[in-house]
């Protein structure tokens, strides 16, 4: 009996190709992404060798959009926007629009339509959250401020990505000729107001009826206990939803996942659905990717290159400059502003979803989808030699006090501590660089017991708000020169290191030493390197981490034995003075 294996033969390439070259690919240090677009490249009609079938990717691809934005819904976080709101919203907004613009202009200078320059320029404007993600754990800064700002902003992008989604299908039907043709506004306005009416009634069914019934649906299977049943129940929603809403309502597939995953993420259910469902997210990603790939046709590097270029341009350039000049203007530090620049310097899978949407509405030309893929493959790239730039960027800038001054507003005013904080004279108190959670933590000890301490913190709300509540804050890097004797350095007894920054708290001991050669130190480290260094310097406590967590624990754990309080204390100060063993 003949059987068509189309379908086993591209699941089991593609997987292979791209397990193989995502492993390269983070072996050399790139996001696998790129091997996984590399593993469509190699299977998609445009190379020699295996050809997988276009029309079963496809499908494939629709699912793994329906998963991947599913997912976006699971983990939508409103606290985490709203904590950031104001930056996040409106930066994110106005980056879109200037890299949009940036995007038309460009595609118009090529000859091509308003709606196929909309398409190009809002795929170019929309950063990956995957890449973005991977790339703030890596540099442990997803939990600082200016990484909850990327965070934040790039929720703003997805939401945006999501309405762009809703709304092409409107503009697609309001250009009769396709992507050449122009716009017919009336019929525009006619069908977004058509489809504004339909997606109005399919939100609000889902916020009046979908949020009781779907948790409680999944309530219902969870109490009978079978993981499976209820890993079924969990995709049975986000596909239903995503189909039933595009039966019913004409909305795209997109949207109705997001809606299903924001509907879950509300139930006490929602870690255990994004736990059962991650694997065959991971998977159906993976395959969205290969399939990507398989449209690319890598000729357009030798037939386009100065359109290949100027496409890459406007993603690591253009949305970097643009991201870079809104975060100052919103007073935030040029760190921030570099780490959320970089962020933006890639595209990646809502790119894509909107490229092949564009493509298949007739709005984008095929060589536009070429265009962005090559943009994104290079982009994502790029990005970790992009990221690794921000730290001696930064540390120029703050060797340049003038520079420093110029880009960051307000920074002179709140680089010394005014008359009125400085009465009570400088003198025996302590000197916390970096006032986080750690930091903070310290003050209020000290403020509880009385003790004067002066605050160097790099973000300038945060100094402003403390200065407000009468803390003695000034706004400067304590690796700069000077900023440390504006803080009362030669008649300080303590500096605390607060800031998880390896090179800043070297720098500010050094000069720190320089100044009072007899000051106590206190540093914070995350690295036994770092400890090791630090505690031949003589520093009067290196504190890591991992280290403490695992004392502590260590020292209850012998308790709860059997121990002696004082003895698993002693047990404790054993190990921290060798770790090791």
């Amino acid at each position: 009996m003949h059987h068509d294996t189309a379908l086993i033969a591209l699941l089991a390439v593609g997987f292979v190709l791209a397990c193989a070259l995502g492993f390269f690919a983070i072996r050399v240090r790139l996001p696998p992404i790129v091997g996984y677009l590399l593993a469509g490249i190699a299977v998609g009609p445009f190379t020699p060798g295996f050809v997988g079938d276009l029309d079963i990717a496809s499908q494939l691809a629709e699912i793994g959009v329906i998963l991947l934005m599913f997912g976006v819904g699971l983990h939508f976080s409103v606290p985490t926007l709203l904590s950031v709101r104001w930056i996040a919203i409106p930066g994110a907004i106005a980056q879109i629009a200037v890299a949009t613009t940036i995007g038309t202009a460009m595609a118009l200078h090529w000859g091509w339509s308003l709606a196929s320059g909309l398409v190009l320029g809002l795929a170019l404007s929309v950063a990956s959250t995957v890449v973005l993600l991977r790339a703030l754990e890596q540099r442990n800064e997803l939990g600082s401020p200016h990484g909850r700002i990327a965070v934040g902003w790039l929720i703003v992008e997805d939401l945006v990505t999501v309405l762009a989604l809703v709304l092409l299908p409107a503009l697609a039907h309001s250009v009769p000729g396709g992507a050449r043709d122009e716009l017919d506004v009336p019929l525009l306005l006619e069908n977004l107001g058509l489809t504004i009416g339909k997606i109005g009634l399919f939100i609000g069914l889902m916020l009046i009826g979908g949020r009781r019934i779907v948790p409680w649906l999944l309530e219902q299977v969870a109490r009978t206990g079978s993981r499976e049943l209820f890993t079924l129940a969990v995709l049975a929603c986000a596909l239903g939803i995503a189909y039933g809403s595009a039966a019913l309502f004409d909305v795209s597939f997109a949207l109705g996942a997001f809606f299903a995953g924001v509907l879950l993420s509300e139930s006490d259910l929602s870690h255990q659905a994004a736990a059962d469902s991650l694997p065959l997210q991971d998977a159906f990603a993976v395959l969205f990717f290969v399939s990507v790939g398989m449209l690319f046709d890598p000729r357009i590097l030798v037939e386009q290159p100065f359109a290949v270029l100027a496409v890459l341009l406007v993603i690591v350039i253009g949305k970097s400059v643009a991201a870079f000049i809104i975060v100052l203007l919103f007073r935030h530090p040029v760190s921030t502003a570099l780490t959320i620049s970089a962020s933006l310097a890639q595209i990646g899978e809502f790119s894509f979803i909107l490229a092949a949407l564009g493509v298949s509405l007739g709005l984008l030309p095929t060589e536009g989808r070429d265009l962005i893929l090559a943009g994104s493959l290079i982009s994502i790239t790029l990005n970790p030699f992009v990221f690794a730039a921000i730290t001696p960027l930064t540390r120029w800038v703050r060797e340049r006090p003038w520079l420093s001054s110029k880009l960051e507003h307000g920074a002179a005013r709140l680089a010394t501590l005014p008359d009125h904080l400085r009465s009570n004279g400088l003198r025996d108190h302590a000197i916390i660089v970096g006032y986080g959670r750690v930091g903070s933590m310290i003050g209020t000890a000290l403020a509880g017991e009385r003790v004067p301490f002066v605050v160097i913190e790099r973000d300038l709300h945060l100094v402003e708000s403390l200065r407000q509540r009468g803390v003695k804050a000034i706004y400067g890097d304590a690796s700069a020169t000077g900023v440390l004797e504006h803080a009362g350095i030669d008649s300080a007894k303590l500096l605390a290191v607060a800031s998880p920054d390896s090179y800043a708290a070297r720098r500010a001991l050094e000069l720190a030493r320089k100044r009072n050669p007899r000051i106590d130190t206190v540093v914070r480290t995350h690295s036994e390197h770092e400890l090791s260094y630090f505690e031949r310097q003589g520093v009067g406590r290196v504190v890591m981490g991992e280290l403490e967590l695992a004392l502590g624990m260590t020292e209850y754990a012998l308790q709860s034995l059997g121990l002696t309080e004082q003895r698993s204390r002693m047990v404790a100060q054993g190990l921290r003075a060798a770790p090791e063993t």
